[in-house]
């Protein structure tokens, strides 16, 4: 048995966000969001399931903060919903929003758990959407504003910001590929909305700096790794470095160098797409960050194909082990892409703030054996230590997620939380992976 040990001060975190959890949809003067359009939209969820009760969380966080104390975890990651905070995204502030927050992190903090706030998990405020969302620039200003909101609000109270998760998500998932709310499938609309979120995040990281504020700021970009076929074939290293880039390069170069990736400009023109950049946008995007957030859940292997989808590229089949939702395992990408990052932006400080894994294991005589989890939370920890070891600036890790919630266009189906949650009685039950996770939480190592 080998001992991996975690340094001193590493920080361990579980995370959630809003419309996954909450529910209360229509309550405390929450304004409707992108997704709960996109639900009841038929044909768009899994199910035609919703976040209208969600988890419950709305009512039921005072019992997920004794979970959270029970678990031993030092950091929990959350978003806010802003159309809790600006129902119609840039109006009124309701009051009732913000004191719902305020109750919720005056809890974790007596539980002794400091807040890592995320700012935009995806919930955009529906009026603003009907006014072009995230390809209307007025959107960014009312994102500016909502995130000022908040800082001031909670100054003193969150010094741990995050501004955007994955907003490769909010753009390609949700406006190319047409997956995810608002459906659209649209390359070049894809490519400007990721370029609205990177000026929304740069102006808000802006915002915050010259109020002086007492606390960090960054942002929770999603990656993957792709190895190539061959190793001395270009084609399959262009193709994989494609396809690594239209998640990293894409959304890190903007940040860290001031620049788009010119390899990867270069195909977007092949596709007859243009980027549509204003006077002053990339000084705006590459303000400095605190840290960097890093959500990983799988990677794969590919080669060249001519005509194979957007960048001329396959998957080869490996006989990977997959997750009950179908994402191949492949912790060694994990090691891979943090060292990519770091060789190329230099030793920013790193949260891992989502890694976990789908599995839908159900209660047995009142147990939930989900050995399946623990073995990929295993590999995939490991490889974090390796990367440590490696020279990453790693500073902590939160597994997504606290408890089984809405996946999404997934509805209900898919369970990717330490704690089952039965969604008739609303009953949260841990798992076998919770007890293993707590273990390491209390003792910073582990046995492999």
């Amino acid at each position: 048995m080998a001992i991996i040990q975690f340094p001193e001060g590493f920080r361990w975190g579980a995370a959630t966000a809003s419309y996954q959890i909450e529910g209360a949809y229509n309550e405390g003067g929450r304004g409707p969001s992108i997704w709960d359009t996109f639900c009841s939209t038929p044909g768009k969820v899994k199910d035609g399931d919703n976040g209208n009760v969600a988890c419950d969380s709305y009512h039921r966080y005072e019992e997920d903060i004794e979970i959270m104390k029970n678990l031993g975890i030092s950091v929990y990651r959350f978003s806010v919903a802003w159309p809790r905070i600006v129902p119609d995204g840039d109006g009124a502030i309701n009051q009732e929003g913000l004191d719902y927050y305020h109750r919720f992190v005056d809890k974790l903090l007596e539980a002794g758990i400091e807040p890592y706030c995320t700012l935009y998990h995806w919930d955009l405020p529906q009026a603003l959407e009907d006014q072009g969302g995230w390809n209307n620039r007025k959107t960014v200003d009312a994102f500016v504003r909502y995130a000022e909101i908040m800082f001031k609000e909670f100054n003193g109270k969150i010094k741990q910001w995050i501004t955007l998760n994955e907003p490769w998500c909010s753009s390609f998932l949700s406006n190319y590929l047409g997956v995810h709310a608002p459906g659209n499938k649209d390359l070049q609309l894809a490519v400007d909305i990721a370029h609205n979120l990177l000026v929304a995040h740069g102006l808000t990281v802006k915002s915050y700096r010259n109020h002086g504020y007492d606390g960090q700021i960054g942002y929770a970009p999603n990656t993957t790794w792709i190895d190539p076929y061959s190793s001395n074939n270009q084609q399959d290293i262009d193709a994989a470095a494609r396809e690594v880039g239209w998640f990293v390069e894409w959304f890190f170069d903007p940040i860290f160098k001031g620049e788009y990736p010119a390899f990867m400009v270069d195909w977007f023109k092949s596709k007859s797409i243009e980027l549509h950049i204003q006077p002053g946008d990339m000084e705006i995007i590459s303000q400095p960050i605190d840290f960097l957030g890093i959500n990983y859940y799988t990677g794969h292997v590919c080669r060249y194909k001519e005509g194979g989808g957007l960048f001329d590229s396959e998957l080869i089949e490996l006989g990977y082990e997959r997750t009950d939702i179908g994402w191949p395992i492949y912790a060694e990408g994990f090691n891979n892409v943090l060292q990519h990052i770091t060789q190329r932006y230099g030793a920013i400080p790193i949260y891992i703030t989502e890694n976990g894994a789908c599995y839908n294991d159900e209660p047995v005589n009142g147990r939930i054996q989900d050995t399946g989890r623990i073995d990929y939370l295993k590999k995939h920890i490991t490889q974090v230590n390796r990367a440590i070891a490696s020279g990453v600036n790693m500073k902590g890790y939160f597994t997504w997620s606290l408890m089984d919630n809405f996946e999404w266009a997934e509805g209900y189906t898919m369970r990717f939380g330490l704690v089952h949650v039965d969604y008739n009685s609303l009953v949260r039950t841990p798992k076998d992976s919770f007890y293993w996770y707590k273990k390491i939480i209390a003792n910073n190592f582990y046995e492999v």
